[in-house]
């Protein structure tokens, strides 16, 4: 680790703490728009942490992930560096959107370019003053407008080092997701900066026990990189479990969805998620799991038309054990006993 780090032409040194501006580019009114970022310096050397939220804009849970994570008094004996980036995507924010005002999907325009579109530049900006920097990493994503997703990780767990930090992170679930070109986690990989996605909640949504996992999970993650100190009385880690597949039940007629299935629940092939009806109640068309595994996602607005995704299912060796593990990680973020994991 350097003693001086140099992040938007400020220079932040070891035991330092500071917030920083990153120009991305100014409005059509000439206002500025500006990544903020808060660089927190250990005065021993150790990993460089990125936790980025609002990728996409309307993703919000991270943001708040993020808030409460830089009120942590365990901070002041952080060793190595985190770099905090509650907003990334700081036109969608503003907008509650998911893309930015050229109409691009920001996780699909990395590693960027300089002089390439608004989109493409603020990727190039994001890696090149904040990526660069970093030996790992952890992105914090809620499902899409209109659906909402179990806590999870996604992550390439071929690599070992990502499969620690998964496996640290102490959600229930893990899906090994392969990358798709132009997402930030391609392109860190291709930095060879191990990098988690997690997943829960919905957009333009905070959902307490998201957040609550999300930063009990950022935090397990410094713990085991050495960035903060153990927990005293540490309870043996939980199990965690690897999907290695999951799919999508689409709706296979337009109308209105009763759900009879929940994020969370186990289904076996065949079982009944959801019913699709007119609005008179006459005409029904039942959503029919393709294989057991555990709803991981799931749509929130009943009106699908015809092909819309609807459910999330991910498939796993002994689905039975899982959803008993599921059942536990929401009954501990429910009790005073999950408070500890989150000082």
């Amino acid at each position: 680790m350097t003693d001086e780090l140099i992040i938007g032409g400020e220079v932040i040194k070891k035991g330092e703490r500071k917030r920083v501006l990153l120009d991305v580019a100014k409005l059509y009114d000439f206002t500025d728009m500006n990544i903020p970022i808060e660089v927190i310096r250990g005065k021993q050397d150790g990993p460089v942490l990125f936790v980025s939220g609002a990728i996409h804009g309307d993703e919000i849970n991270g943001v708040e992930i993020i808030r409460r994570l830089l009120t942590k008094k365990a901070l002041s004996r952080l060793k190595g560096t985190l770099i905090a980036v509650p907003i990334v995507n700081v036109f969608g924010f503003n907008t509650k959107s998911r893309y930015l005002p050229d109409r691009r999907d920001l996780n699909r325009n990395f590693p960027g370019s300089e002089k390439g579109s608004l989109t493409a530049q603020l990727a190039h900006t994001f890696m090149t003053e904040v990526i660069s920097h970093c030996t790992h990493g952890i992105d914090l994503h809620t499902a899409a407008i209109n659906r909402a997703n179990l806590p999870q990780i996604r992550a390439c767990l071929d690599d070992p080092e990502t499969k620690r930090m998964a496996e640290a992170f102490q959600v229930p679930v893990m899906l090994h997701s392969s990358l798709r070109d132009g997402s930030l986690r391609e392109a860190t990989q291709s930095k060879n900066i191990p990098t988690l996605l997690f997943e829960g909640g919905e957009a333009l949504r905070f959902n307490e026990k998201v957040i609550k996992s999300g930063l009990a999970g950022v935090l397990s993650v410094m713990r085991e990189l050495g960035m903060l100190l153990p927990l005293k009385n540490k309870k043996p880690a939980k199990d965690v479990f690897i999907a290695r597949s999951s799919h999508w039940i689409r709706a296979p007629h337009s109308g209105i969805l009763t759900v009879k299935k929940k994020i969370g629940q186990r289904v076996r092939k065949g079982h009944v998620l959801g019913v699709i009806s007119d609005p008179f109640g006459r005409e029904k068309h039942e959503l029919v799991a393709k294989r057991s595994g555990i709803i991981i996602g799931a749509v929130t607005l009943p009106l699908l038309n015809r092909g819309d995704a609807a459910f999330h299912v991910a498939t796993f060796e002994d689905v039975s054990t899982v959803e008993e593990h599921v059942d536990m990680f929401e009954e501990q973020l429910d009790s005073d006993d999950g408070e500890r994991f989150l000082n």
